[in-house]
C-alpha cells in the first residue's frame, strides 16, 4: 500500500461547535486520525461523544468550525458548493438508521436511483444476489422486514462504487440476529469491492470485526486501536 492510500482520509485538528455566547457548546475539540484505503473503521463512543457529528463533516453534510479533512490529498474546506455537492454524489455513499426508501419503488428501482449517480455503478443484479435481495427485487418496501429494507439503503448507496461507505448506526433500530446479518453484510462488501467503511456506533462488540477503532469521548479522541486480525461479525457476541 503506498503512502497516499495508507493516508487516504485525514482529519487534522477538527473542530466543531454549536451554538453562540453562553450556550456555545463545543462537540468536536482537536480530532487526529488517517484512515487507510480500503479499511474498515469504527468510531465508537457513548452518546455526545461528537461521532455522529465527526461523520456528517466527512459526508460533507455539515461544515467544521476550524482543522480540515483531506480525502486523497484534497481538502473540502476548499470545495465550493457545487464542488462539494459532486464530491457527495461521485464519492459517498450513506447508510443511516432510518432507511428512506422510495415507498412506490420495488427493491430494485430504489437501489437505481442510487445508481443513476454514478459514473461506474456496481451491475444491480450482480449487487442483488450480494445483498440476498434477488428474490425480493420486485417487493415494495412496505412488503419486506425491517432488516430486509436496511439492506435495500445499503444497495441503494453501495451501487454508487463509492470511495467510503459512511455507516451511522445502521443496526440502530434492528434486533440482535438482524443486526448481525447486517454487519455480515457490511463486512462482505468491504471485502469484495474493497470501498472503505466508517462506521459509527456505540456498540463495543463491533470493534472486533473492524480494521481501525477510533473511541471518541467529550469529543476527542480517547483511543485508537489496529486489529491485526478481525473477526466475522457472525462471531460477535454482545
Amino acid at each position: 500500500m503506498s503512502e497516499q492510500e495508507k493516508r487516504f482520509l485525514e482529519v487534522v485538528d477538527l473542530r466543531k461547535g454549536f451554538g453562540e455566547g453562553d450556550t456555545r457548546q463545543e462537540v468536536l475539540r482537536g480530532v487526529d486520525f488517517t484512515v487507510a484505503k480500503g479499511e474498515f473503521c469504527v468510531l465508537l463512543g457513548p452518546s455526545g461523544s461528537g461521532k455522529s457529528t465527526l461523520l456528517n463533516i466527512i459526508g460533507g453534510i455539515d461544515r467544521c468550525d476550524g482543522g480540515y479533512i483531506s480525502i486523497s490529498g484534497e481538502k473540502l474546506a476548499d470545495l465550493n458548493e457545487k464542488s462539494l455537492t459532486m464530491y457527495r454524489r461521485k464519492h459517498l455513499g450513506y447508510v443511516f438508521q432510518l432507511y428512506n426508501l422510495i415507498p412506490n419503488l420495488n427493491v430494485k428501482e430504489n437501489i437505481e436511483v442510487g445508481a443513476y449517480l454514478s459514473d461506474h455503478p456496481l451491475e444491480i443484479d450482480d449487487l442483488l444476489r450480494t445483498l440476498g435481495l434477488y428474490e425480493h427485487r420486485y417487493k415494495l418496501p412496505n412488503q419486506l422486514s425491517g432488516g430486509q429494507q436496511q439492506r435495500v439503503s445499503i444497495g441503494r448507496a453501495i451501487v454508487k462504487n463509492p470511495d467510503i461507505l459512511l455507516c451511522d448506526e445502521p443496526t440502530g433500530a434492528l434486533d440482535y440476529t438482524t443486526s448481525k446479518e447486517i454487519l455480515k453484510l457490511i463486512e462482505d462488501i468491504n471485502r469484495k469491492y474493497g470501498n472503505t467503511v466508517i462506521m459509527v456506533t456505540h456498540n463495543v462488540a463491533i470493534r472486533r470485526m473492524a480494521d481501525h477503532v477510533i473511541r471518541l469521548r467529550d469529543g476527542r479522541v480517547l483511543q485508537e486501536e489496529h486489529n491485526d486480525s478481525r473477526i466475522s461479525a457472525t462471531e460477535l457476541d454482545w
